[in-house]
């Protein structure tokens, strides 16, 4: 597949071809300016107002001295003055950088001084606290900006208050406009747009480097593969330094001009969820799983002629599923079968659950167990996997809604090409590819080769009907369920606390693909007899709510090295194998 012989890429480059961020906010605010774009709290602004926020935002960080090419850091949580802060700066052609607010003292030395930022923004007291011991060691820092005015230490000038900057733009942007105007004229959809440190799985993280037209056009591709609504509410719960919710959260959101709620607690977002009914949602396997838990909660507390109704409803939906997702056709009767549950059961229970306008399901950035997906799809919840990586601006391939493979990852998105080489290595090109990796000494470093083509590190297959499995990664790596990515150098801690896990009984008779809780397993207790079938009475819940981890397999469940020198880190990536899963959580008590 190429990109001019593709019907829909051609479409999808018309439409994205002169986009950029500040063209996109500027539309938003002049045809939506009066529609709901961002709330946090009790805090909402309208698409007017947020690109207001933005211009002077600009004008306080032009005054401060970041200009066009530098980089700004930011460390803090899912808040409105972190979206500020961020479109002020890509208004200038400067490039935003969100660090996730869990770095160590050393980590946040190390991207700090890669990145050479001019201008930091910090959250509170606990930013502050672990970023002074590197500022110091910082040449190109000029300010540190703190939304908190009282965690500003006394009798340092670097550090400004951020409503007092803020204010000041305001001000500046009142008395002459056109300055803001004129400034992001210039910005192309190839210049760089933000950058995303990843994981460091098998090394230092490396800077990504993101451009507009990367941004639009997989917002465009998404959208095209599933559309959604104009104007929909969208929940943001992940960090911004994550590529899918940078993606989601600023870039897709603008281009469908929607509503975004920020969940501050990711813990609470299955109740944000049923409270938002958003018609798409993007989330990590632990929300579904979370998910799956509550709905086995309160279908298990109904009476028994409503749950043995629900559980028979359930039945026909999850075969249907399983029908559809292995690329089967239902007969009449099942669709008649399956139309009227959905219509009388499924659909109403959704709806008191505040699910009934999830119309789009999807999960990422880790593997997500077959049991869940078949579990939620009983109930009309079809969660369908996509794979990619910060260096393809999110996701490559997708499954939709009317072309699924369960255990698959879908489909290249159109325009994209996905090809695997001869040791199965998956290798990715088109427009959805970054520009590059940023240096050392501030230049972005392309990682394609001559062809464009860019090696992913992972391992898959092709099914007959373009549908990509991941198998394999060529390094050893862990992926928890709520898609962090654990390096090799803090794998032996990982082990060590997962060898209580139970060995499989000789009499088992589960392949390697079933989930721990289904397999029989002998366990010897502490002092005390062996004890087969697993999990304990006490300890029986589905899905478990320990959180599971799972390293990158091959076909014979062993784990696999592959060369150091495929570090392809991902915040995205969604790895699916035929091995087994292993806690990395406490044995139970």
């Amino acid at each position: 597949m190429t990109l001019s012989a593709d019907p829909a890429a051609a479409k999808l480059a018309e439409l994205t071809d002169d986009l950029t961020l500040p063209l996109v906010l500027r539309r938003n605010a002049v045809e939506f300016g009066d529609l709901p774009a961002l709330t946090a709290g009790d805090t909402t602004l309208t698409w007017s107002e947020l690109r207001a926020e933005a211009a002077a935002a600009a004008r306080a960080l032009r005054w401060l001295g970041l200009r066009a090419g530098e980089r700004m850091m930011i460390m803090m949580s899912s808040r409105v003055e972190h979206w500020i802060v961020d479109l002020g700066a890509t208004h200038l052609a400067a490039i935003p950088c969100t660090a996730y607010q869990t770095l160590s003292v050393e980590q946040i030395g190390y991207v700090a001084r890669h990145c050479d930022a001019s201008i930091v923004v910090l959250e509170g007291a606990d930013e502050v606290r672990r970023w002074l011991p590197v500022l110091d060691s910082l040449p190109a820092l000029q300010r540190v900006l703190v939304i908190d005015p009282a965690a500003i230490p006394p009798d340092d000038t670097r550090f400004l208050a951020w409503p007092d900057v803020l204010a000041a733009g305001r001000r500046r942007h009142a008395e002459d406009p056109a300055v803001f105007e004129e400034a992001w004229q210039t910005i192309a959809p190839d210049d760089p747009l933000c950058l995303i440190y990843t994981s460091g799985t098998t090394g230092d993280p490396k800077g990504v480097v993101l451009s507009h037209r990367n941004a639009f056009y997989e917002a465009a591709a998404v959208d095209l593969a599933a559309p959604a609504p104009m104007h929909a509410r969208s929940i943001a719960y992940l960090p911004l330094a994550h590529i899918g919710e940078r993606e989601l959260g600023i870039y897709c959101a603008a281009y469908k001009a929607l509503h975004v709620l920020v969940c501050p607690d990711p813990a609470q977002v299955v109740s944000a969820l049923a409270q938002t009914r958003p018609p798409a949602f993007f989330g990590v396997p632990r929300v579904w799983e979370k998910l799956a838990a509550g709905l086995r909660t309160q279908v298990g507390a109904l009476p028994e002629p409503r749950r043995a109704a629900i559980m028979r409803a359930h039945s026909v939906a999850a075969e249907a599923y399983r029908i559809e997702g292995s690329g089967g056709r239902l007969r009449p009767e099942q669709a008649a079968t399956l139309a009227e549950v959905e219509q009388t059961v499924l659909r109403p229970l959704r709806a008191r659950l505040g699910l009934d306008a999830l119309q789009r399901a999807s999960s990422g950035s880790a593997p997500i167990p077959v049991e869940v997906l078949d579990y939620l799809a009983g109930f009309g919840i079809r969660v369908l996997e996509v794979w990619g990586m910060s260096e393809t601006t999110g996701c490559a391939t997708v499954n939709r809604p009317d072309a699924f493979r369960v255990g698959a990852v879908g489909q290249a998105l159109p325009g994209v090409d996905v090809r695997i080489a001869e040791d199965g290595e998956i290798f990715v090109r088109g427009p959805v590819v970054f520009l590059g990796y940023l240096d050392a000494e501030g230049r972005i470093v392309p990682a394609v080769d001559d062809d464009g083509w860019l090696a992913t590190g992972d391992i898959g297959t092709f099914d007959d009907d373009g549908f990509l499995t991941i198998t394999d990664r060529k390094k050893e790596i862990l992926i928890t369920s709520s898609g962090k990515n654990v390096p090799p150098a803090r794998s032996k801690v990982c082990c060590a606390r997962i060898r209580w896990w139970p060995r499989r009984s000789p009499s088992a008779t589960a392949g390697p693909t079933s989930p721990p809780w289904s397999r029989s397993t002998t366990r010897r207790r502490r002092g005390g007899p062996t004890r087969t079938g697993w999990p304990p009475r006490r300890w029986r819940t589905w899905p478990p709510s320990r959180r599971y981890a799972r390293r990158s397999t091959g076909s014979s469940g062993r784990s696999t090295r592959g060369s150091p020198a495929r570090n392809r880190s991902s915040a995205m990536r969604c790895c699916r194998g035929p091995g087994r899963r292993s806690p990395v959580s406490s044995p139970p008590p």
